[in-house]
């Protein structure tokens, strides 16, 4: 097991030397996600208040977003948590994430890509029987952020969360 991660990690060192390093990301819209936040929303049909924090890390490729909820599980334990990292692939002209949470597993569903609209990012996360449509939509005049997150089975759309997004 060790020498597959010792191989695995040279050949993602390899490939970064390779093919260089991507500039740092400067980024206008992102940028309004850093800070401090508390979301306010429903998820699938209850109310959930969670805390997040968002930074540039990894050089400014990406924006992390540390999201921990309120509410606590039977053991005293925050109900859900989640790191997500968001960036831009310069390649593609895509902005990419990886959403890692407290429900565990690596599906393709765990990475989304996404286009910008406007003041909106709609991300797509795909696996092979669904898809999860993330949206991050900044608000200017309000300074705030709303979350819309669906998911998607046999083209069946349904809420699974309504959110907003508001400064600490």
């Amino acid at each position: 097991m060790r020498t597959i991660l010792k191989v695995a990690a040279c050949v993602i060192l390899g490939a970064g030397l390779i093919f260089g390093q991507q500039p740092a990301v400067h980024d206008p819209l992102l940028d309004q996600m850093t800070g401090n936040w508390v979301l306010q929303g429903t998820i699938m049909g209850q109310e959930n208040t969670h805390d997040i924090a968002a930074e540039w890390v990894l050089g400014h490729q990406f924006v992390r977003i540390h999201e921990v909820s309120r509410e606590k599980n039977a053991q005293g334990q925050p109900d859900y948590e989640a790191m997500a990292f968001v960036g831009w692939d310069q390649p593609t002209g895509d902005y990419v994430c990886a959403w890692l949470d407290t429900y565990g597993g690596m599906t393709p569903a765990t990475f989304g890509r996404g286009k910008r609209n406007g003041d909106e990012i709609h991300f797509l996360f795909k696996d092979k029987d669904s898809v999860f449509h993330t949206r991050f939509i900044y608000h200017k005049e309000t300074s705030t952020w709303e979350w819309r997150m669906d998911s998607e089975e046999k083209g069946t759309t349904k809420p699974f969360l309504r959110a907003k997004l508001t400064k600490k």
